[in-house]
Order: structure tokens, then sequence, then C-alpha cells
């Protein structure tokens, strides 16, 4: 793990040992920000701020930088009062893309925060295997299904077991590894 990953995976599990992730908007954009400053800030000079530039990865290209504002204020307003809806609020965000890095480390701290909110359970991440969960995104603009199967099985009311979630924090960020 790079020393920059090791440093976020530290902040990230401050954000919940130290209670600012209940600080923080949930299903918003602006909570997402909030998310990606505290995780990034120090580390990159774009921590919190939206993509100024076009990106693309593993020959996937990302919502258009020029068009970027108005998707998320779409994605915004997606509803969010079923598992599905969700899902695909996730989705949205995810093809989105709003920061230069660090985007599927914050988005999924993102999902489970609404998760907590509107249905009471979190992803055990532990549970979500890295290549099955990496080629359900990849298909997951096309078709979520495989995406909300995949996430529904690792579903779980525990959603204050700090343990868990730190080691889901640690999932997530081997998620990103190569």
């Amino acid at each position: 793990m790079r020393n920059l990953d090791r440093k976020s995976l530290e902040k990230a599990k401050e954000l919940f040992a130290s209670g600012a992730i209940n600080k923080f908007e949930i299903g918003s954009f602006k909570g997402l920000r909030q998310i990606h400053k505290y995780l990034f800030d120090g580390l990159y000079d774009f921590a919190g701020e939206v993509r100024q530039q076009n990106i693309s990865k593993g020959g996937f290209r990302f919502a258009n930088a020029l068009y970027l504002v108005e998707a998320l204020a779409k994605i915004e307003l997606m509803p969010e009062s079923s598992f599905e809806e969700i899902i695909s609020k996730y989705v949205e965000m995810n093809v989105a893309h709003p920061f230069m890095e660090g985007n599927g480390r914050s988005t999924r701290i993102w999902l489970d925060q609404i998760l907590k909110k509107r249905l009471g359970k979190v992803v055990d991440w532990q549970k979500v295997d890295k290549t099955l969960y990496l080629q359900a995104m990849e298909r997951s603009p096309i078709n979520d299904l495989e995406l909300r199967f995949l996430l529904q099985q690792a579903l779980t009311e525990d959603v204050d077991n700090r343990e868990m979630i730190f080691k889901g924090i640690e999932q997530s960020y081997y998620y990103e590894e190569p």
C-alpha cells in the first residue's frame, strides 16, 4: 500500500472513531464532498473539489467534466427510499466520478451512510469479494442487478460495530490496489 493510501486509511478510521462522520450530510453531494475532503485533505490539493478534467479507467469514460455539476444535481435528487433506489444512486455517483482521485473510497462510505439512515443497515465489505465487486461495478451502468445481488448478500444490521466498520474500510482500500 502506498504511503498516501496509508495516511488516507488512517483518516478514514479517524472519521468514524472521532464521530465526525455523524456531522456530514447524508445522501447529498455536499456530504460526499465532506467525506472526500476529510479523507484526502493535506494529501491532494483537490480534496473535496469537483474535477475540471475528463477522466477514464480501463477504457470507461466517466461523466464529462463540462456537465458534471448538472449531473451531480440530478443525482442528488434521486430517491433513496429502497435498497434498489440507493444502489441506483450509488451507481450514478460512480459514473459521475466527481473527484480526480479517491472516488471509490469516498463513495463506499457515502453509500453506507445512506443505507444506515434509510434502511438501518450497512455493507459488511469483508464479505464482498474484490474481483466480483469490481466486475459488478464495471457492468453496473448497464445493469445494476449483479451489484445489488452482491451487496445485498453482505448487508448487516450491525451498523455500530466499530471493528467491522474498520475492517470494511481496510477492504475498501484493498479494492483500489492493482
